[in-house]
């Protein structure tokens, strides 16, 4: 790849994505070396899909300061759903606990340790 690519003009348009791939080669291959890491980004475009589609809907949050909110909450359901965890079940019981849960332990209310959690305590329900 590098051979062909010197045979390009640094100005071609194939030459310099060639370039900005050879600059971060590691995060290109990741996917080789951790399975969990996946070769496309399907997922992430497919849950942006609902915003993109919104678009002008969002105009009307308010504020830059509304609209943040919104992103940072449109994340949150996205992760639980990426994570097969129904986002109501999860936001209802994370937003009755937050008030008590201690600061250092908030890790443990992301959905994917949520999710390991509630299995758990159905686990020790059920013996």
């Amino acid at each position: 790849m590098r051979e062909q690519c010197a045979k390009l003009s640094r100005g071609h348009d194939l030459a310099k994505a060639m370039n900005y791939m050879f600059k971060r080669w590691a995060s290109f291959t990741r996917f080789l070396d951790d399975g969990r890491v996946c070769l496309s980004n399907n997922t992430a475009e497919r849950a942006l899909r609902g915003i993109a589609l919104g678009r002008k809907s969002w105009l009307f949050c308010g504020s830059d300061r509304g609209g943040r909110r919104a992103a940072a909450m449109y994340s949150l359901i996205v992760s639980a759903k990426m994570n097969d965890v129904d986002p109501l079940a999860w936001l209802a019981d994370v937003l009755a606990r937050i008030a008590t849960h201690p600061a250092h332990r908030l890790d443990e209310l992301l959905p994917w340790n949520w999710k390991t959690a509630q299995q758990q305590g159905l686990a020790a329900q059920a013996a």
